[in-house]
């Protein structure tokens, strides 16, 4: 993935999941999304108490780049105790800006593995305003 190794955009990936605010599910994500400049941008999941408010580490991540100005990436790196993948939700955020990024993923035993957005969301929803 561009000037960022896999490695080098799971072990941010990781370091951003001790930040994460998991007092309800206990289970703490990390993101990292690389956008095509090369910049990164890390994120994790930030529960409520109103269930419906939490946030995700995936759309954490993709919206600080957005509001930094970046609209394309590449690569986002995933980090939970256990192998998760992007909700629903965080799919078709991600398809918006990326809809060829690369996902690759990584729990605390560390087993690693990637698949492409269009592997996880095969029917994204897209309007024609651009």
């Amino acid at each position: 993935m561009g000037s960022v190794s896999d490695r080098e955009l799971l072990e941010r990936a990781r370091k951003a999941s001790r930040l994460a605010y998991s007092p309800y599910s206990g289970f703490s994500v990390g993101a990292a999304i690389l956008s095509r400049e090369g910049a990164v941008f890390t994120g994790c999941n930030v529960e409520n108490a109103s269930f419906g408010m939490t946030i995700c580490a995936e759309r954490v991540a993709l919206f600080k780049g957005v509001a930094e100005g970046c609209r394309e990436f590449e690569g986002l790196a995933l980090w939970a105790p256990e192998p998760v993948w992007p909700c629903g939700a965080c799919l078709q955020c991600l398809a918006e800006f990326a809809p060829e990024i690369r996902i690759i993923r990584q729990d605390e035993k560390g087993e690693m593995d990637e698949l492409q957005l269009k592997d996880l969301l095969t029917s994204a929803f897209y309007l024609n305003c651009r």
